[in-house]
């Protein structure tokens, strides 16, 4: 990404601004109707896309665009223009029978050109390449064989399924969920952001838990939780926190690609971190029609188990190592964290207008101001003119990113629906599983995984969702369980070797194995595999039920992954052999997952096995593995 200067650089603000003051404006005060909403958000969008972010980065210019990107910006305006000029002619429109006019083929094919360059460009080729291939398929989907075969398709019905359709393409739903409700809350990240909020988070974490042994390593995990609380972006945390924890992390002891594995893994999480999750979170809300408050409030238990075995298996990995915590001098006081509390009132105003049910971009439209209005509670906080100039531009540039993945991710999900293949895909996954929801499960897993390498989550989420989520309703799993699964696994393909982006993110700083790192993020991701599964079979993971049982779910969850973190590090109050690792994380895994097996039996079982390690500590824990926990 280019850092633009001068008056170059003041321009291209004034045109991300530009696109934030927009986003902000409809959010506060009334949207147009859909193709123009989606349109303009797209006119202001698609030419960053080209001036910000580089064709190639060791030949194109770091500091200024080139004039082939001038004109590929300026070409971009062209299609939306002729969008937002032509909308109410396009919305009245027969789909699929009205021939397209020589304007609608001109600009059809240039749209959709240019999207896939600057998905190439300021998403990630793995996203161009996807859609790409999509848009391969149709035209050659009848020399396809079995479940993808369709019928011949012609040029302008392609263009009329990438450029004029309003519930799928470049236009469709999720562009539109992207122009209406995403938007907003990427603006409202990106003001708290800069605002000192991951400061007040990195003390907070660094007083809670700076003293135990491997302080820094549960530092990043709670800083990470927190922060993740407000960035919405697995990427974004990585470099936002993994900056100065990382570091610490290695000075103290920890192996390179572990400390950037633990980084990697805490910064996906974050994405699935109430109150503010990442931004396939209210994609879900607009698909589903389910009040974004209530995802929030189903996705915590989840979020607990998941930091929960990251910051046990940090704590189990610095006791084997007997490592130490952060220097005394270095943990702030009380005094200090408190002095910039109020930094998390805009958050407050966010969740507390979520909770009264006022609509989510109208309540981020008012925190996002209220950030610069709470900033003057203190003169050391204050933002000032340049610093809500900075914030806007980057809430422009960041728009960008997501706005162009919904694009391509309404794009590629166009090519599946018009095709039938959404419908194969399911047809064939129920006739290999039989009916067994486990194997189905598991295989939209896999599914979702190897559609999510290098994709952003929200796109990840939004193929996922048209090929999983109908298939799982369809089998009795409700429709939030059926979200939050594919929701997961979107998110935790961030983490997932071969293709981690985070991981690789992680690396860069720790100067790590990627692959390594990916590795270690995977294992410490894994709450978030079981919590995903257990979303398919247990309504009270999801805060839905009677007390008693989400009380005895969570306990069941937290007891389980504790048992397989000790297996994974080989300690718990001591070594761990390695003959009795596997059994012991077999058991945690199963117990877990034993949803035949009334929930507090299981828990009685839990408790019995931790005790049983404590107490044969000295005969479980072995000569290696003794010689492995020694520094």
């Amino acid at each position: 990404m280019r850092e633009l200067k001068g008056r170059i650089g003041t321009a291209v603000a004034i045109w991300a601004v530009a696109a934030t003051l927009f986003q902000l404006w409809t959010s506060g005060f009334g949207f147009f109707e859909p193709r123009t909403q989606r349109s303009y958000h797209l006119l202001f969008l698609l030419p960053i896309a080209f001036l910000y972010f580089r064709a190639d980065a060791k030949r194109s210019p770091a500091d200024h665009p080139s004039p082939l990107d001038w004109l590929l910006a300026f070409l971009s305006l062209l299609p939306n223009l002729y969008s937002i000029w032509e909308a109410n002619r396009i919305n009245l429109r027969f789909e699929n029978v009205d021939a397209l006019t020589p304007g609608e083929w001109a600009m059809g094919i240039l749209a959709t050109l240019l999207v896939l360059e600057a998905l190439r460009r300021a998403v990630t080729p793995v996203m161009a390449g996807l859609v790409s291939i999509g848009i391969f398929y149709l035209f050659t989907t009848e020399y396809m064989p079995g479940l993808l075969h369709y019928r011949d398709m012609s040029l302008s019905e392609i263009v009329e399924s990438m450029y004029l359709l309003n519930g799928m393409g470049m236009y469709g739903a999720i562009t539109g969920i992207s122009s209406t409700m995403v938007a907003v809350f990427i603006i409202f990240g990106a003001f708290i952001e800069l605002s000192g909020v991951g400061r007040l988070f990195h003390n907070l974490g660094t007083k809670v838990a700076g003293k135990q042994s491997g302080g820094p390593a549960k530092v990043e995990v709670i800083s990470s939780a927190l922060f993740g609380t407000i960035s919405g972006s697995s990427t974004a945390n990585v470099f936002a926190t993994g900056s100065f924890t990382i570091p610490a992390m290695i000075k103290l002891g920890y192996r390179p690609h572990f400390a950037a594995g633990v980084e990697a893994s805490s910064s996906v999480g974050g994405q699935i971190m109430p109150p503010v999750m990442g931004a396939g979170a209210f994609v879900m809300a607009e698909i589903t029609n389910i009040p974004y408050s209530q995802i929030v409030i189903a996705a915590i238990l989840g979020s607990v188990c998941y930091f929960l075995m990251i910051m046990v298996s940090v704590h189990f990995e610095a006791k084997r190592l007997a490592l130490k915590g952060v220097d005394p001098s270095e943990i702030p006081s009380w005094s200090e964290i408190l002095k910039d509390l109020h930094l998390l009132l805009p958050v407050v105003i966010l969740m507390t207008m979520l909770m009264v049910d006022y609509s989510a971009h109208y309540s981020a439209f008012w925190a996002t101001l209220s950030v610069v209005a709470c900033s003057w509670l203190r003169k050391d906080t204050r933002l000032y003119p340049r610093d809500i100039w900075r914030m806007m531009a980057n809430g422009g540039r960041n728009m960008a990113i997501v706005a162009l993945a919904c694009a391509g991710a309404g794009m590629f999900v166009a090519c599946l629906t018009v095709t039938g293949v959404v419908i194969s895909i399911s047809t064939l996954i129920t006739s290999v599983s039989g009916g067994n929801l486990m194997i189905a499960g598991a295989m939209l897993m896999v599914t979702t995984l190897i559609l999510g390498m290098g994709v952003p989550t929200t796109a990840a989420y939004v193929i996922g969702a048209a090929i999983g989520a109908p298939l799982l309703i369809g089998m009795g799993v409700p429709v939030l369980a059926a979200h939050m699964f594919v929701f997961y696994f979107s998110i935790l393909a961030d983490a997932t070797p071969p293709v981690s982006v985070a991981s690789y993110a992680a690396a860069s700083i720790a100067r790590a194995d990627p692959m390594k790192t990916g590795l270690v993020a995977a294992r410490l991701a894994i709450a978030g595999f079981v919590v995903g599964f257990n979303y398919l079979y247990t309504p009270a993971l999801l805060m839905q039920g009677p007390v008693i049982d989400i009380i005895a779910e969570l306990l069941v969850n937290m007891l389980g992954l504790t048992l397989m973190a000790a297996a994974m590090s080989g300690f718990f109050t001591g070594p761990i052999a390695l003959p009795w690792r596997l059994p012991l994380g077999v058991f945690g895994l199963g117990i877990v997952l034993l949803e035949t097996m009334p929930v507090w039996p299981r828990v009685g079982m839990e408790a019995l096995a931790m005790l049983a390690l404590h107490l044969l500590r000295g005969s479980i824990g072995g000569r290696q593995a003794a010689a492995a926990a020694r520094p």
